[in-house]
């Protein structure tokens, strides 16, 4: 296995790492565009807005090779949002590999926003990325906007409204919660993800 987790810069990068490395997994931090075609998996991690992670990818010109991968693709909170066309987060245009905007949770929720803590995934569809994860398993968010729900997600969750929790189109995956912060259940999708 060859597992490279593109650099975008965010504060997770080194739990993500740790996660994975409690599997017996190695991992390639890189912006390397050759090291991430040659990837058996790559993985795009995610933290603070997504103009500022759009403009980091566009400013390593790692755009064109992400949504150039056929290899098994997993974004990861910001990085699942980015997999998206477009995000209300500063208005910006993603990557383009699953269709739909990134919105702002409802200003008429009466919730605190972000959406941070522990809440359940909702799903009733068995999937190889949710093996051995069952419907009411609680995983760990921290996001104040959302993707909404469509043929692409495999699991939900509700904060005042649904929302996209984990998705997948082909070889793109995709989490909002942070899999290295949500204990065995996080570890369980990893591990599946890199089954793949």
């Amino acid at each position: 296995m060859r597992l490279a987790i593109i650099d975008s810069g965010g504060a997770n990068i080194a739990s993500l790492r740790f996660a994975i490395e409690r599997l017996g997994i190695e991992s390639r931090l890189t912006t390397d565009p050759v090291h991430l075609r040659e990837a058996s998996h790559v993985i795009l991690p995610g933290v603070g807005a997504a103009a500022d992670c759009m403009a980091r990818l566009q400013d390593a010109d790692l755009v064109d090779t992400i949504r150039a991968l056929r290899q098994p693709l997993l974004g990861i909170c910001v990085g699942m949002q980015l997999l998206y066309e477009a995000s209300d987060e500063g208005d910006v245009e993603c990557l383009g590999l699953l269709p739909g905007r990134v919105r702002r949770f409802s200003s008429n929720i009466s919730l605190p926003i972000p959406h941070m803590g522990w809440n359940q995934l909702e799903f009733d569809r068995s999937d190889t990325l949710l093996k051995d994860i069952v419907p009411g398993d609680y995983v760990y968010f921290v996001h104040s906007y959302s993707a909404p729900l469509s043929e692409s997600t495999i699991a939900a969750s509700t904060y005042g409204d649904s929302f996209a929790a984990v998705v997948q189109h082909d070889n793109v995956f995709g989490a909002q919660f942070h899999p290295e912060r949500s204990a065995r259940v996080g570890s369980l999708l990893l591990r599946n993800f890199l089954a793949l």
